[in-house]
């Protein structure tokens, strides 16, 4: 199930609740972690990398768009926690967009300056995981209502598509 939510700026927040079978939730917290192999199961990312800034963690990452848009990159941070709620194993990532003075703008590539992702990852207490994932930015620039509802229709929901796939080819790859 995907919902879509306006706000009052006519930006989006997407709100995702999904399941995805046969992958243990430990397992797509690992995928969904694991920047590198990102960049071979993502189709979007251009860039991605982490760095250290007096002393954190920064992710860089540039999305491709289609053409003739700018593409857009992000500089974050994130953390994961692995809980136990009642017994229950939750993970736990929460993302948020920082200002980094190392990870100057680049020419030609907006910055997604206001960025933020929560992801929860659970057993759907079988073989698989549930997964509740909000996530809130804004890309900047003149973004036309076409990419709009296609992000609403096909891109936001292909991702668990996209993840569950990542997650049977991620013991080949590692």
């Amino acid at each position: 199930l995907f919902i879509l939510f306006p706000q009052q700026s006519g930006l989006y927040e997407y709100k995702v609740f999904g399941g995805l079978a046969d992958i243990p939730p430990k397992l797509c917290a690992d995928v969904y972690m694991d920047l590198d192999f990102r960049k071979k199961w993502d189709q979007y990312v251009k860039e991605l990398y982490e760095e250290t800034h007096d002393g954190e963690k920064v992710i860089y990452w540039e999305v491709k768009y289609p053409f003739p848009l700018s593409n857009r990159d992000y500089v974050y941070i994130r953390e994961c926690r692995e809980m136990d709620v009642d017994g229950r194993k939750i993970w736990v990532v929460l993302a948020k967009s920082v200002a980094v003075p190392q990870c100057p703008e680049k020419p030609g590539i907006i910055r997604v300056k206001s960025y933020k992702q929560s992801l929860v990852i659970e057993s759907d207490g079988k073989a698989g995981c549930k997964v509740y994932m909000y996530y809130f930015d804004n890309p900047g620039g003149m973004i036309p209502s076409w990419l709009v509802n296609w992000a609403a229709k096909s891109g936001v929901p292909a991702f668990l598509k996209d993840i569950q796939k990542a997650c049977l080819n991620y013991s080949k790859s590692t």
